[in-house]
């Protein structure tokens, strides 16, 4: 990992749809090489993916961010049950304020009840605190530094 990866994510994560043409002229290198630097980040592990950002509200949809505490020995299974669960987009170990954080992308707040009420009957689950997203506020500047 050098300072042209670094400079290759920053400019993926700011727009993961630019050129790599457009990636080569700003490092100074060939399109191939950024070609072989994107695979080998996508390869180890670095980038995992590449997603759109969606504002839910504009398709009748909603997004929650639910915060999940659970006994540390319920840890691996709690993790593997929300795997299966569809509307989980997005799954993180957290530090701070709950065990686990996921993203749960649904059609509305019945179903979202739905989805918390499977959650909170996994065994060991302590608590869920969900985070409905209202609005998108700010979002940073894609095309820009």
């Amino acid at each position: 990992m050098d300072q042209r990866d670094l400079r290759i994510i920053e400019l993926l994560r700011r727009n993961a749809r630019i050129p790599k043409s457009k990636i080569a002229r700003e490092l100074g290198i060939t399109e191939t090489a950024v070609r072989k630097r994107i695979k080998k980040l996508e390869d180890s592990g670095v980038i995992l993916g590449y997603r759109a950002i969606i504002n839910y509200r504009k398709i009748n949809m909603m997004c929650s961010y639910t915060g999940i505490d659970v006994e540390p020995e319920a840890l691996i299974n709690t993790i593997r049950e929300l795997r299966k669960i569809k509307q989980i987009y997005s799954l993180y170990l957290t530090t701070g304020d709950h065990d686990i954080l996921v993203e749960i992308i649904c059609n509305d707040i019945n179903e979202l009840e739905k989805i918390h009420s499977r959650i909170e009957q996994l065994p060991g689950i302590k608590r869920i605190c969900p985070a409905i997203v209202t609005e998108i506020i700010e979002l940073k500047d894609t095309e820009g530094s």
